[in-house]
């Protein structure tokens, strides 16, 4: 039995010995059971929109409040950092209830102020996003005989001067009997779902439903002022309702209010709760997905025969002639050395600013766990959109407990560096810990301040920068420190020659190096361009990124190509007696990370031509050197650490006095 095999079935028990004690369902929470005429609340979400990016408040525009008041519902970390600000709402049904012409409310006249506002958020194009048992609204549109989903419905639109709200919502609920003595448990969704069954029916007999799909269709209807009078929230409407959205009659104006009103209608539907989510996660693409990874496949393979000629016709050739030869001849041959036999006396020389680099190779060991980790865990299902935060959540929990690992490796380089001294480690160690997240905590900080000004959910509250303080200080910081005191335990690496007092002097290049380390980036780029516009539309475009098993296949893929590119240009770089080998290894690779800012620019030019205002491009493109910084930390380390293994390798195989 494989190991991977071994871990599904821990994973499996722990999940069956969670739920035995009334556990937690994953990834979202476990089918809902509801009795005919049981209430169903509806919550709201931030008003979204990919022209902005800045997430507001849905109750900052006049809408309806409930009769109890505006509560927020329960959020984790995840959440809040997404800008997600998750209500209630005074849209509320009764199961398997059909219900027509449904009143909300008549607001008071628009002041000058939320009538502009209005306006505003209706020409910026955003979205009111309702969830239902967690599952968020969504609309369809017919277009050239196809129909797209969207999630969430438009706030109103603009016809010629004037402009319209959509006032009346029209609900469809699909509902599924529920089937307790077939499904007890789900694990996942859609096909990759496992079903445990359970023995007998713990359950009475009463009939009950399960909501597997929820479906909005907004209209813009004008009440007349007469039919509106002495109703109540959830009264009945005198006259009927024709909700037709190709046709707007509300047109929003200033000191006149406006009356919301609503539909719902229950469906009785063949969708299992387990593929609920198959709509919203119906992978789209799919060849697209197969074409990125067989292009990697194609760079890996390119540079695989690259890396096999350098290591089979030219190392294993040279080493053998080494072998061959007895001393007198070797010390001979030796005086007629060229190429990277030369730098053997420098090639282990201490790089310039040791302690950064340390920090930096530890920091991308870090990153690079965490998101190996996460994706794995995301492509087995644990980190569903349907747990909405958990993606994030679970980033920041395995990055902080890799802490141990960043500490361990960047101490133990400084020790290996510096042949086993360890005078400051402590210091080492604490770069690490505050290298990276520093900078990200300037760049968020920044970026936040920007959020405030414009009154977005989307800023993080100053309780959530004191926890995220806390645990940067209190947990990640101090797992880094432990990692760095077992590296400092840890033996050295040592080096298998001898390193001269007075350094070998450079011979002049034909070419700057730095421009070949520069180039080296396009290769690596390659493989995940492709991958990387579909992260970039769910990031930016408000699609459901799903996919993990194809990210995590272009993931091994990107740290193969970063190891190859980075070990090939090492090797050039030794056979024009170029010892120092150090930063470029890790640029070399890490190089990536200036096309994908260049990518980023290009995607914000062509694809999101109507993000607005300055305020939206400066969060677009911190966020993005934000990302970029992330990933050229963690592939310049896999190039810097193969880049080691091959120069420890290759002259440790050496016969040199």
């Amino acid at each position: 039995m494989g190991s991977f095999d071994k871990f599904k079935i821990w994973v499996l028990f722990i999940c069956l010995i969670s739920e035995l004690g009334h556990g937690f369902y994953l990834p979202g929470s476990y089918p809902h059971k509801y009795g005919v005429g049981d209430f169903l609340n509806v919550k709201v979400n931030s008003l979204t929109s990919i022209d902005t990016e800045l997430p507001y408040s849905y109750y900052s525009l006049p809408f309806c409040k409930p009769d109890e008041g505006v509560k927020d519902s329960a959020e984790n970390l995840g959440e809040l950092l997404m800008g997600d600000r998750i209500e209630n709402s005074p849209y509320r049904f009764k199961m398997y209830t059909n219900e027509t012409e449904v009143f909300l409310c008549q607001t008071k006249p628009l002041s000058g102020e939320e009538f502009k506002l209005l306006k505003e958020r209706i020409d910026e194009m955003y979205q009111v996003n309702l969830i239902l048992d967690n599952l968020p609204a969504i609309r369809y549109t017919k277009k050239e005989n196809y129909f797209l989903r969207w999630t969430g419905y438009p706030v109103g639109i603009k016809v010629q001067d004037a402009y319209y709200v959509f006032n009346h919502l029209k609900f469809t609920v699909l509902v599924h009997k529920f089937e307790e003595t077939n499904v007890a448990r789900v694990m996942g969704t859609g096909d990759g779902s496992e079903v445990i069954s359970t023995v007998g029916n713990s359950g009475s007999d009463t009939p009950g439903y399960m909501v597997v799909g929820f479906e909005v269709i907004p209209c813009s209807f004008q009440h007349t002022p007469d039919s509106l009078k002495n109703l109540k929230m959830y009264n009945k409407l005198p006259s009927p309702i024709k909700c037709d959205p190709t046709t707007v009659s509300m047109a929003i104006k200033e000191n006149e209010p406006v009356a919301f009103s609503y539909e719902v209608n229950f469906v009785e539907s063949d969708i299992k709760w387990p593929s609920r989510w198959d709509a919203y996660l119906k992978m789209e693409g799919a060849k697209v997905h197969w074409f990125s990874i067989l292009n990697s496949l194609m760079v890996i393979t390119f540079l695989a025969g690259i890396v096999l000629v350098i290591f089979l016709r030219t190392v294993r050739r040279d080493l053998a002639r080494y072998d061959e030869l007895d001393k007198e001849a070797q010390a001979q041959m030796n005086e007629e050395l060229s190429g990277w036999k030369l730098v053997v006396g420098d090639v282990f020389r201490a790089p310039s600013n040791p302690g950064l680099l340390c920090a930096m190779v530890g920091d991308g060991v870090q990153i690079l766990g965490m998101g190996v980790v996460t994706i794995m865990f995301a492509a087995l299902g644990f980190m569903s959109p349907a747990s909405r935060g958990t993606l994030i959540t679970g980033m920041l929990f395995f990055y902080m407990i890799l802490g141990v690992a960043a500490g361990y490796v960047s101490v133990r380089l400084w020790r290996t560096i510096f042949c086993g001294d360890h005078k400051g480690w402590v210091s080492v160690a604490w770069k690490a810990a505050c290298f990276f997240p520093g900078i990200a905590f300037t760049i968020l900080t920044i970026l936040n301040f920007l959020l405030w000004g414009s009154h977005s959910t989307g800023a993080i509250p100053f309780s959530l920068f004191v926890v995220l303080i806390l645990l940067w200080f209190c947990i990640s910081a101090p797992l880094t420190l432990i990692g760095g005191y077992l590296g400092a335990k840890a033996p050295h690496i040592e080096y298998p020659v001898r390193t001269n007092q007075i350094p070998r002097e450079i011979p002049p290049q034909k070419y700057p190096s730095w421009l070949l380390v520069l180039g080296a980036g396009t290769l690596p780029f390659g493989t995940l361009f492709i991958e990387l516009f579909f992260i970039m539309s769910s990031l930016w475009m408000g699609r459901v990124y799903y996919v993990f098993g194809f990210l995590l296949i272009v993931m091994i893929l990107l740290v193969v190509v970063c190891a190859e590119v980075s070990l090939v240009l090492t090797y050039m770089h030794l056979c024009v007696e170029d010892w120092k080998w150090w930063w470029k290894s890790f640029f070399a690779s890490g190089s990536v990370a200036i096309y994908i800012f260049m990518y980023s620019i290009n995607y914000l030019i062509f694809d999101l031509k109507s993000l607005s205002g300055p305020v939206s491009a400066t969060l677009y493109l911190g966020y993005s050197l934000f990302m970029v910084l992330a990933i050229m930390f963690a592939t310049g380390t896999v190039g810097f650490l193969s880049s080691f293994w091959f120069v420890h390798y290759l002259f440790s195989s050496v016969k040199l006095d």
